[in-house]
């Protein structure tokens, strides 16, 4: 699997193509679903590192947040 920064280049890439004026529609949801599936997949990896960081800081003792703080997929249904 491509390590966290490929990843994420790869969504800024997919948020550029979804912006092209001329790209079909059909590519364009393509492209947005892709783009979903990274983000989420990004957002959890980054809810274990700062997991990681905070047990570094605080010792064994510590807890990761229940919740990350960017909140992109909170339901809020």
């Amino acid at each position: 699997m491509k390590n966290f920064e490929e990843r994420l280049e790869k969504l800024e890439n997919l948020g550029e193509k979804i912006r092209q004026p001329d790209l079909p529609l059909d590519d364009a949801l393509k492209a947005f679903e892709e783009g979903i599936k990274l983000a989420r997949a990004l957002e959890k990896e980054l809810e274990k590192i700062e997991g990681r960081i905070e047990i570094l800081l605080n010792g064994s003792e510590a807890k990761p947040p229940a919740s990350p703080e960017l909140g992109l997929f909170d339901d809020e249904s």
